[in-house]
């Protein structure tokens, strides 16, 4: 690395800590807009010193778990993993990632990066990596991204440009990302499990026309959203043959999964603490990332079984000796698996609601009424609604049939976070689910309480 670009990386991890000593948001990804202002080439620079190459992780919903876990299977392969595990995904915290690094063997070291969706097209642009997982798209932040039809065209372009391409790692079960790799050669990973399929396709489901030539789709089995085993009576397309296939969930409720997995490697089973269809799915994307960069499918699996939960993502914590799981909810696709995970366990369930119109969440909550919370609802006993748009979440749940009188309105989040707390009784549970900057509202408060770490200490 040159001096200036030495430099110019010394500047901005200091930007950081100031950053974080002040308090002040944007810890993770401050470095990398100083980096960046003073050097807008200093992250290709930073990368070329990463001689075993880099990954990149983008989707709708997941990234940062599947990162999480495809992070432990490559260190598992005995590599240095440099990688964004505090979730800073755009361009600027990548950056900031590439400049606090201290490669002890550059020659070896990858980089592991998840990427925003916008932001996919720059990075790759940037970093040239060695392979690419694209796991869903579901829409999300309306306002910033637009329809995810837009998202899908400026990444068929950003395959489309000069340069060799990176290793594809698709999701054969979402028509969107299973057209981006037509002629391509890919490594294809998905669901084959009937027992887990759900009865018909959500009525909020994303992308349910043919990709070529714009006919309704049929489904053999909807797994969630429009994800499923897909097919096209007008043309003929249909979901590619899986390379990387979940032959059994293994579901077994909020505790977490057994799923088996059947891969060019052989077959192999992962124990995941973390809970969901979902995140038997995110599991499958690592396991075939990392079959990607040369990792062993049996390394990988027991390394991604190890793997906890990702901040706000099924993490569980302690708070004043209640049990607290915080579940992100950040658009309609992830809460209804949220809820389809609640509702595999019996018994009773208390819920926190947060929900926030920032940028980052996105102005538009209008999204609400296309979450399926009515099955929970008759199993809930206590449901609080709080942040900046409370008031709209409460509308909602009167709506599905909530009695009032289960339901409590504190737009306040600590005061909110304490009365939840407070009406789950001795051995229950206070299930939280957050939209995104609601969630970091709600750990900073939980990290004030001693109950969870900084977000940027964990990854």
């Amino acid at each position: 690395m040159s001096i200036v670009a030495s430099g110019s990386a010394a500047i901005a991890r200091a930007a950081g800590r100031a950053s974080r000593a002040m308090g002040r948001g944007g810890g993770t990804s401050v470095p990398g807009v100083v980096l960046l202002r003073i050097n807008p080439r200093a992250v290709d620079t930073l990368a070329a010193r990463l001689g075993g190459g880099s990954i990149l992780v983008s989707a709708t919903n997941g990234k940062t778990t599947t990162t999480r876990m495809l992070g432990g299977a490559l260190r598992a392969d005995g590599a240095e993993v440099i990688t964004n595990g505090a979730g800073a995904n755009l361009l600027s915290g990548i950056a900031s990632t590439l400049a606090d690094a201290r490669l002890g063997r550059p020659e070896t070291a990858r980089g592991l990066f998840e990427c925003d969706e916008a932001a996919l097209p720059e990075v790759m642009a940037r970093l040239t990596p060695r392979a690419l997982v694209l796991m869903n798209l579901f829409r999300d932040q309306l306002d910033r991204h637009g329809e995810l039809e837009a998202i899908s065209e400026r990444w068929q372009a950003m395959l489309l440009a000069p340069g060799a391409l990176p290793r594809l790692v698709l999701a054969a079960d979402d028509p969107a990302i299973a057209a981006l790799g037509d002629g391509r050669d890919c490594l294809w990973f998905g669901l084959d499990d009937p027992a887990v399929a759900a009865g018909a396709l959500p009525h909020a489901a994303d992308s349910t026309r043919c990709r070529a030539c714009n006919a309704p789709l049929t489904y053999d089995h909807v797994w969630f959203g429009h994800l499923g085993d897909w097919r096209c009576r007008g043309c003929g397309s249909s979901r590619p043959h899986l390379d990387v296939a979940v032959i059994d969930a293994g579901l077994r409720g909020a505790t977490g999964s057994d799923p088996r997995i059947r891969t060019p490697d052989g077959e192999v089973t992962l124990h995941l603490t973390v809970p969901g269809l979902h995140n038997v799915l995110n599991a499958a994307a690592a396991l075939a990332g990392a079959l990607a960069m040369g990792v062993r499918a049996d390394v990988a699996a027991a390394a991604i079984s190890q793997v906890p939960a990702a901040f706000g993502r099924a993490e569980h914590l302690v708070v004043d000796g209640t049990d607290l799981v915080l579940l992100l909810a950040k658009n309609p696709a992830g809460a209804n698996e949220n809820v389809r995970t609640l509702l595999l366990d019996p018994g009773e369930h208390h819920l926190l609601v947060a929900l926030n119109d920032r940028i980052a969440d996105g102005r538009d909550v209008s999204w609400i009424w296309d979450v399926d919370w009515e099955p929970l609802l008759p199993r809930v006993t206590s449901v609080t609604v709080t942040g900046e748009r409370a008031h709209d979440l409460a509308l909602r749940f009167r709506y599905g049939g909530l009695d009032p009188d289960r339901l409590h309105v504190i737009p306040d989040h600590r005061a909110a976070l304490a009365s939840a707390i407070a009406a789950v009784p001795p051995g229950g549970c206070l299930e939280v689910l957050p939209t995104y900057t609601a969630m970091h509202d709600i750990r900073a408060d939980l990290v004030a309480r001693g109950a969870a770490s900084e977000f940027w200490d964990e990854g």
